[in-house]
């Protein structure tokens, strides 16, 4: 028997740093959502104790770096799973985006085996199964568009009615999130964005309210890090996204675009920019 999972992309609308806890991490509010630019993961039994991970991808690790290997191992060991699987991840997110593609492949790889050895693990504890690893997990396990606070694995739901187009793009480079983090200062924050203000803009289905309140305080950093981020984000707002901002710690800008007629122009218009664009539509 062969189970199939999406692995879909996640912007944040909104994202803020308020402090670092006594644990390492960072206590953030962010607002996130997810758009139409999706891994597939394939996952089939084995009969023998093990995880393959294959990809037709070759620049992404396929042993206990990748978090859906790490995802597959957490299952077992937890549930006492003695067969094996084998994974083969279609890869479409690019890494080291600020788009989660390696938390949504590990929120992929959870569902899915839990279906595929009729494990019943409820919701709830598939989330908390995916806090262990990585911060964005457990929002990739339900998807949707939730307020998300704590380090990231506390999460409300928010009713999505809005349906857009966004294009993505991000430029040559890798961001480390953790170099972001550290260069952060939250003491030098001149503006804070409103996780308050941006869900009641979401759940009042106002497009341009909801544009208007895109903020991530990690700009800043990322942007300073590397000028080419602002460059991009100017030419995408210059083009005629009706909002951009840049999606976690980057690299990758998203611009939300209401008018379909727009899109085609502001998508070739980056291209030039950038190799890696992709025009697709938030997923309500």
């Amino acid at each position: 028997m062969k189970i199939y999972e999406k692995a879909p992309a996640k912007i944040n609308l909104m994202l803020d740093v308020l402090h670092k806890r006594p644990d390492g991490f960072h206590e953030v509010e962010m607002v996130m959502t997810m758009v139409d630019l999706a891994d597939r993961l394939e996952m089939s039994e084995l009969p023998r104790d093990t995880i393959i991970i294959t990809s037709q991808a070759g620049y992404i690790p396929l042993d206990e770096k990748n978090l859906a290997f790490q995802a597959a191992r957490l299952i077992k060991d937890r549930y006492d799973v003695r067969s094996g699987v084998h994974i083969h991840l279609d890869k479409k997110i690019p890494v080291a985006a600020g788009l989660a593609g390696g938390s949504s492949d590990a929120a992929a790889a959870l569902r899915g085996l839990n279906r595929l050895w009729n494990l019943n693990i409820p919701m709830q504890e598939l989330q908390e199964l995916g806090a262990e690893l990585g911060s964005d997990v457990p929002f990739c396990v339900t998807g949707g568009t939730a307020l998300a606070t704590g380090r990231g694995e506390k999460l409300v739901k928010v009713d999505n009615p809005l349906s857009c187009w966004v294009i993505l793009a991000k430029p040559p480079i890798n961001v480390s999130t953790a170099e972001v983090y550290g260069k952060f200062r939250a003491a030098e924050v001149k503006r804070h964005p409103s996780a308050e203000q941006m869900v009641k803009a979401i759940e009042a289905g106002d497009f341009g309210a909801v544009c208007e309140r895109l903020g991530n305080v990690l700009e800043d950093v990322t942007l300073k890090l590397h000028p080419q981020v602002a460059q991009l984000k100017e030419a995408m707002l210059r083009l005629g996204a009706d909002g951009a901002l840049m999606s976690g710690s980057g690299p990758t800008v998203f611009g939300l675009v209401y008018k379909e007629s727009k899109v085609a122009r502001i998508y070739n218009g980056l291209r030039g920019f950038c190799r890696e664009v992709y025009a697709v539509r938030l997923l309500t």
